[in-house]
């Protein structure tokens, strides 16, 4: 996946760069790859999960997702994203046995925050595909704009959040790079 993205931003000239964080045992991990960019919709934190469809019928919340430093892995993460101010996707790949292909899947974050905080056990594997698969070149997963596009801002988790405070731009700091357009926020005197 980490590949797939890089090469991606470099072959449509983004500013972005995919890294995979090295898990460590005795370290909760934030999540599986992040994604840095200057421009929002690829500011991301992806979580990737692999499934057997031959074995299973949903991706469960309590036996995929880990339960650690005294929180589900789904709350760790939602946290993490809110107050990164990063985009959530989770990365579902499922295989499908012997001679068929592997497709994979990206899903909002905030889909499945909002499923695990209703109280249900999973999301389906049906409710998966129902997310268009990956284009595959040869062995690896090619992604294009659309597909980021496509999940990104659907649910965002940030903006929901009235936890997080936002601190308007200060007289120091209005250089258009800086503050948004139209936002002088200068106090009167």
């Amino acid at each position: 996946m980490v590949n797939s993205l890089n090469t991606f931003f470099e072959r449509e000239g983004i500013a972005a760069i995919a890294y995979r964080l090295r898990q460590s045992q005795f370290a909760t991990q934030l999540a599986d790859i992040l994604v840095d960019s200057k421009i929002p919709e690829y500011y991301l934190a992806i979580e990737c999960k692999s499934l057997d469809a031959r074995k299973t019928r949903s991706l469960y919340f309590k036996q995929h997702f880990s339960t650690a430093a005294g929180a589900h892995q789904i709350e760790r993460e939602t946290d993490f994203i809110t107050r990164s101010g990063r985009q959530g996707i989770l990365a579902v790949e499922l295989r499908n046995g012997t001679g068929r292909s592997k497709t994979a899947h990206l899903i909002p974050w905030g889909l499945i925050f909002d499923r695990y905080n209703e109280g249900e056990t999973g999301i389906t594997l049906q409710e998966i595909q129902v997310n268009p698969p990956l284009s595959r070149k040869g062995r690896a997963y090619e992604i294009s704009r659309l597909d980021i596009l496509r999940i990104t801002g659907y649910y965002d988790l940030v903006l929901n959040d009235r936890s997080i405070d936002t601190e308007p731009c200060s007289e120091d700091l209005l250089f258009e790079d800086l503050c948004p357009e139209g936002e002088d926020l200068r106090l009167e005197e």
